[in-house]
């Protein structure tokens, strides 16, 4: 593999895509496919990926995570939404971590060659099927307003302030939506390289039409150990003052407003993650994220994973469920900011803010929040989602300029 890691295969545009640093996994065609909706969505990939990994004839010479039998997955937001939570087996996948590269075929097919060879040539098939190359400099595109409008956003804001006036909750995450009407189609594997080269930080995801690049590790489990990296608390880097290298440190840790929405999403994944772990560090104060667009502030937790009875540990696909939703995309308490947001959004945010990555046989896995990115609902319209948290102090005009700078890294890589 080249000194691009995984950005060579960003070539197709219905690629499956788990990507950082050039590390990661990307999936091509497809072998198998799982799709549930409602409360039951995550015990029914679960009870799915059991049956099929169980099933699985594997001859996986590597014991690295995400070799063998692996499936990228995104879960809806919501139980209560239209949109289909998915787990997609790839028939090919190219694989990277540090010094270690990997290609997986699978197929259903009892007669299909299995060997490296036959591997090989099927990926290069795959990668000669690329259309052309689409053009970014285009005439035609605008960005319209979703089903939330700015006037409704603000409103929304507003409201919540007063709800956690009121005493109904500590913290609201509102989001919403606008949409990027296209002039000719959208070039999705230049936009996943975009992102991926802009924001290397970030976890560059991309399965069924989700794409983006999120800053938010829901969880990462390898054998008994999890791992999750939390924000709260945002800065946009337009207005950041010339010449004082403290301004994002001082605007964010020493604001309180910022700490003390912070300390909520800490709290919420440690409340949430508790009785699945034997031993859990949290540290006592966040770090300054920088991102192109924005600074977050965030914090990175690990967990030693307690063993369960039958002598395994939890899976990746346990601990989404468990911890969806963090307080950091939905609020605190869950249920009542859950119940409350779903009344002041007005619309069904699908993916957005749901678990996206992949598991493999073993249960290792990476989950993101599908934040900073959208859907490709035809190649001509792609849905771009944003939030953010609510607090005692937020300004209903201040939250929604926060919402275009976080639509920013999307708008930059679709050339909007």
């Amino acid at each position: 593999m080249g000194e691009n890691g995984l950005f060579d295969y960003f070539v197709r545009d219905d690629a499956l895509v788990w990507s950082r640093r050039g590390d990661g996994m990307v999936g091509f065609g497809e072998a198998a496919r799982f799709e549930s909706a409602g409360r039951d969505r995550f015990a029914a990939a679960r009870a799915w990926w059991a049956a099929a990994t169980g099933a699985a004839q594997v001859e996986n010479p590597l014991a690295e995570p995400g070799t063998g039998l692996p499936a990228f997955a995104s879960f809806a937001f919501s139980h209560a939404s239209a949109h289909v939570s998915r787990l997609v087996v790839p028939e090919l996948v190219v694989g990277r971590r540090g010094d270690t590269s990997w290609l997986t075929y699978t197929t259903a097919d009892p007669a299909a060659e299995l060997s490296v060879q036959a591997a090989e040539e099927r990926l290069a098939v795959l990668l000669d099927e690329v259309s052309a190359e689409h053009e970014l400099a285009r005439g035609g595109d605008r960005l319209v307003p979703g089903q939330v409008s700015e006037d409704g956003y603000r409103a929304a804001v507003a409201a919540g302030v007063e709800a956690i006036a009121a005493g109904k909750l500590t913290k609201l995450v509102l989001a919403r939506d606008a949409v990027a009407e296209l002039g000719s189609p959208v070039a999705v594997a230049q936009v996943l390289r975009e992102l991926a080269l802009r924001y290397g930080d970030c976890w560059t995801y991309a399965v069924d039409g989700l794409i983006g690049s999120t800053p938010e590790m829901l969880v990462e489990v390898v054998g008994s150990t999890a791992r999750a990296r939390v924000l709260a608390g945002t800065l946009d880097r337009a207005g950041a003052p010339a010449g004082d290298p403290g301004y994002a440190h001082r605007m964010l840790a020493g604001d309180e407003k910022q700490r003390h929405e912070h300390q909520i999403a800490i709290d919420s994944l440690t409340e949430q993650l508790g009785p699945l772990v034997d031993r859990m560090d949290a540290p006592a104060e966040p770090f300054v994220l920088e991102l192109p667009n924005v600074w977050h502030l965030a914090s990175d937790v690990e967990a030693q994973l307690s063993v369960r009875a039958d002598g395994t540990s939890p899976s990746a696909l346990d601990l989404a469920e468990a911890l969806h939703p963090t307080a950091a995309v939905c609020g605190t308490p869950t249920a009542v900011a859950g119940e409350l947001l779903r009344e002041l959004e007005g619309m069904d945010r699908g993916p957005y803010a749901g678990p996206v990555g992949w598991v493999d046989a073993a249960g290792n896995g990476e989950f993101g929040i599908a934040l900073r990115g959208g859907v490709v609902e035809s190649p001509l319209r792609v849905r771009l989602y944003a939030g953010c948290g609510i607090v005692a102090a937020s300004d209903p005009e201040a939250e929604l300029a926060e919402t275009w700078a976080k639509m920013r890294p999307m708008r930059e890589a679709l050339n909007l």
